[in-house]
C-alpha cells in the first residue's frame, strides 16, 4: 500500500501544515488531482498526488502541523474493490468477517450504459462551482468528466449542494455559517466572528484562508511553531532569509549583464496591441519570458538543478516567476514547460500565476521550476541582479525599459533598452556558457515576429 506523505515545498521547508483535505477514504484519485491544501511559511499550497490508487485512510487531521515526509494517508494502488460478490464461504466453515469495502467512485448516469466517473478535483470544482454533475455531457468517450466539463457548465448547469462536502463542519444547531474545523479554530482563538466574513470554500463554507487575514495583527491565529505567533509576513520573511543566506552561503555566484536594443520589439508590440481588444493585449513581459524560455532551451545547461554535487538537466523549462506578495515576501511558481508556449498562451499564464499567487492557491507541482525569471522593470530599477533559488544553478533578471541614446547604423539615436542580467551559479556554469545564453535571448528579443509565431503543437501544451 502506497503512502501520501507531506511534500517539501521548497528548499528551506522542513515543517508543513495540513489545513484542508479534498477527498475522504474511498476515493478514488488519479496523478495531478489535488488532494490537500498545506500552509508553508511563505504561503498556502495545493497539494497534487503523484499516483493513482484509492484513499485508503487519511493520517492526520487538518490543523496538524507535521515535518516533511510525515505520510499523510495512504493509498490503495490496486483501485476499489471488484462490485462481483466475493465466493460463498464453505458451510461447514464460520463465514470471515470482512472489511467493508469502500465507497466507490462518484458516478452519474441517464441510461443502462452511461457511467460517467468525476475525479475528486472535479468533484470539489463542480461543488464550487455549483454544478450538478447528473446533468454534465462528459466529451471524454470513456465517461470520465474533466476540469474543462466543469468550467464549460457552470454558467448554465447549477444546482444547489444537497449537503456540505465532508470536510466541511454544517452550522452547530442549525444557526451560523459552514466552516471547516481549521477555519473555525482559527477564528475562536482570533476572536473573529464566523458571520462576519464570506466564504469562499465549497458551498460558501468560510475556509483558512478567509479567517487569516481577517484576524487582529496581535492575535495568534496558530499554535503552530511556524506561524510566529500569527505573524505570517515575518514568518515568510524569515523563511525567505534561511534559503536566501543558504544560496549565497553555499552557492558561488557569478553575474553577467547584457544591454539588449528593444526598439524593433517595441514597434511590433505596440502595432499588435493596436489591433487587439484592450483585455487581450500583450504586456513586455510577455515577450521576454518566451525569449527566457527559448533561449534556456537552447542552451540546457542553464536549465539545471545542482543536486548531489552534480548537474542534472531540467529537459523541459518550467520557468519560475518571482511575484511579490500583497503581505510581504516574494513566491516564486513556475510556468511548465514555457518554452512550447505562444505569447498568449504565456500571458494568460502568468496572468493567472500572479492572481492565485497572491491569494494562496498555488499547487505544488508549480513550485519546482528549472530557472527563474525576476522583473522589476516596473518599479523603475535599471537592473536587477538575483539571488540563485536552490537547487537551480540560474536566475534571469530585466530591468526597466528605458529610452536611451544608443549608435545605429553609425548614428547616434534613442532607441528603448533594457539591461538583463544573469546570476549564475559557477559550480554547474562558467562565464562562456552564460555569456551565449545572454547573447541567444538579446537576438531573440530582436526578432519579435520569430516570437510571436505559434510553437510546435505537437511539441507541448
Amino acid at each position: 500500500m502506497g503512502e501520501f506523505r507531506m511534500p517539501s515545498l521548497g528548499a528551506d521547508m522542513d515543517r508543513g501544515t495540513l489545513l484542508e483535505w479534498r477527498v475522504a477514504p474511498g476515493d478514488v484519485v488519479r496523478r495531478g488531482d489535488i488532494v490537500a491544501l498545506v500552509d508553508t511559511d511563505k504561503s498556502e499550497v495545493e497539494v497534487e498526488v503523484f499516483e493513482d490508487g484509492t484513499v485508503a485512510e487519511l493520517l492526520v487531521e487538518p490543523g496538524t502541523e507535521v515535518p516533511v515526509g510525515t505520510p499523510l494517508a495512504r493509498l490503495d494502488p490496486t483501485g476499489p474493490p471488484s462490485a462481483a460478490p466475493p465466493p460463498a464461504a464453505p458451510s461447514h466453515a464460520p463465514p470471515a468477517a470482512a472489511p467493508a469495502p469502500a465507497p466507490a467512485p462518484e458516478t452519474t448516469a441517464t441510461g443502462p450504459h452511461a457511467a460517467r466517473t468525476a475525479s475528486p478535483l472535479v468533484r470539489h470544482l463542480a461543488e464550487v462551482e455549483g454544478v450538478d454533475l447528473a446533468g454534465l455531457e462528459p466529451r471524454d468517450p470513456s465517461g470520465l468528466l474533466h476540469r474543462d466539463d466543469i468550467e464549460r457548465a457552470a454558467a448554465t448547469h447549477r444546482a444547489p449542494l444537497a449537503s456540505p462536502p465532508a470536510e466541511v463542519e454544517p452550522p452547530s444547531g442549525g444557526r451560523g455559517p459552514s466552516a471547516s474545523p481549521y477555519a473555525r479554530r482559527l477564528a475562536a482563538e482570533a476572536g473573529v466572528d464566523l458571520a462576519e466574513l464570506r466564504g469562499t470554500g465549497p458551498a460558501g463554507a468560510v475556509v483558512a484562508r478567509d479567517v487569516m487575514p481577517t484576524a487582529p495583527p496581535t492575535a495568534a491565529v496558530s499554535d503552530a511553531p511556524s506561524a510566529r505567533g500569527g505573524d505570517k509576513q515575518a514568518s515568510t520573511r524569515l523563511a525567505i532569509a534561511r534559503v536566501m543566506a543558504r544560496s549565497k552561503r553555499e552557492i558561488p555566484h557569478f553575474y553577467l549583464s547584457s544591454t539588449i536594443d528593444l526598439a524593433a520589439a517595441s514597434r511590433w508590440l505596440e502595432l499588435e496591441n493596436d489591433r487587439r481588444p484592450p483585455e487581450h493585449r500583450l504586456l513586455p513581459a510577455s515577450l521576454l519570458l518566451r525569449a527566457t524560455a527559448l533561449a534556456a532551451q537552447q542552451h540546457p545547461g542553464i536549465n539545471a538543478w545542482w543536486i548531489d554535487d552534480e548537474v542534472q538537466l531540467a529537459g523541459d523549462v518550467d520557468l519560475g516567476v518571482a511575484i511579490s506578495l500583497r503581505s510581504g515576501g516574494v513566491v516564486t511558481p513556475s510556468i511548465t514547460d514555457a518554452a512550447h508556449r505562444s505569447l498568449d498562451d504565456l500571458m494568460t499564464s502568468l496572468r493567472d500565476l500572479v492572481q492565485r499567487a497572491r491569494a494562496g492557491n498555488v499547487r505544488s507541482s508549480e513550485l519546482q521550476g528549472s530557472i527563474t525569471v525576476t522583473n522589476l522593470g516596473d518599479q523603475g530599477v535599471d537592473a536587477v541582479f538575483g539571488v540563485i533559488n536552490p537547487p537551480q544553478v540560474a536566475i534571469v533578471g530585466f530591468g526597466s525599459i528605458a529610452e536611451r541614446p544608443v549608435a545605429h547604423d553609425g548614428m547616434l539615436t534613442v532607441h528603448p533598452v533594457l539591461t538583463c542580467t544573469l546570476s549564475a551559479d559557477h559550480r554547474a556554469v562558467d562565464g562562456h556558457l552564460g555569456s551565449r545564453f545572454l547573447r541567444t535571448l538579446a537576438n531573440l528579443l530582436q526578432e519579435p515576429d520569430a516570437l510571436a509565431a505559434d510553437p510546435d503543437p505537437g511539441a507541448g501544451p
